[in-house]
């Protein structure tokens, strides 16, 4: 890619709406002995979310209080190790293969799971009961992390296990937090599988589970995967998307009677996992 595609002035910006995203961002000024270039850049790269998935270079000196020519060195300079593409056509900048080597090196040394370890174990102390992190793939959700309970008789999860998304309040805790058009994407396209009669299978009931628990701000089921079992799962979120969600599972009968301070439990737990994410 030239320097001159990838820095593109973006003149057609200008007659582009105001975005509420564009403006200036109030993250705190960067701490005594950082790099100005290297933290504008970090800033950059954190700006791109799910929600927010391209950027011009008008629109990034709005975001960070930036002079323009600034955003456009920055941007440049991170498509020139291709953490960033630039459309040659609209000149806006979208996440690069790089962004995705770290990722997968991200991943394999199991960053997430050794952030929220602490917070598993105190859960686990405080009920008894199994403690899960959950992470979304695909239209599933894997197990990221997890302790079992200290009971006879506990549910066991299994780390790497993918589970069905629409079944049981893990899936519901992270997916209610996706679009609508991204989650008919998902789970609208063949008819959802039915585990037992608790399992929702209708594609409206799922879409008015999603919005009760953003109303909430957690999710609570009673066997919809395996009868046997209950849950309460709350989102955690990175960088305002959901990235997670935490859920304390365990016998129906132990769960259900003690759900409203396992809830208290797992909103606070999501709380602090949240803020372990970082911004």
């Amino acid at each position: 890619m030239s320097e001159a595609k990838a820095n593109g002035t973006a003149d057609d910006e200008t007659a582009r709406q105001a975005d509420p995203a564009d403006e200036v961002d109030a993250l705190a000024p960067p701490q005594p002995g950082v790099l100005q270039g290297a933290d504008r850049a970090l800033l950059a790269l954190l700006s791109f979310t799910e929600r927010r998935p391209e950027w011009g270079v008008s629109e990034m000196a709005r975001r960070h209080g930036w002079d323009k020519a600034v955003s456009q060195r920055v941007l440049t300079t991170l498509a020139s190790r291709s953490f960033l593409t630039c459309d040659t056509t609209t000149r806006r900048y979208r996440l690069g293969p790089a962004v995705s080597r770290l990722a997968r090196a991200g991943e394999h040394s199991g960053v997430l799971p050794s952030l929220v370890r602490p917070i598993l174990a105190g859960l686990l102390r405080e009920t008894g009961e199994s403690v899960v992190l959950n992470v979304p793939q695909g239209a599933g959700y894997r197990c990221a992390a997890a302790v079992d309970g200290t009971g006879p008789v506990r549910y066991t999860a299994i780390v790497g296990a993918v589970m069905p998304g629409h079944a049981g309040a893990s899936g519901h805790a992270i997916f209610a937090h996706y679009p609508e058009a991204e989650i008919r994407r998902l789970f609208g396209a063949t008819p959802l599988q039915r585990f037992n009669d608790h399992t929702v299978t209708g594609f409206d009931a799922l879409l008015a589970r999603y919005a009760d628990v953003r109303t909430h701000g957690y999710s609570v089921s009673h066997g919809e995967y395996d009868e046997a079992v209950a849950a309460v799962a709350a989102p955690v979120f990175q960088a305002g998307t959901v990235a997670a969600s935490l859920t304390v599972i365990g016998p129906a009968h132990r769960v259900t009677r003690a759900a409203d301070r396992i809830t208290e439990l797992v909103l606070a737990g999501a709380e602090e996992a949240t803020a372990a994410f970082g911004s």
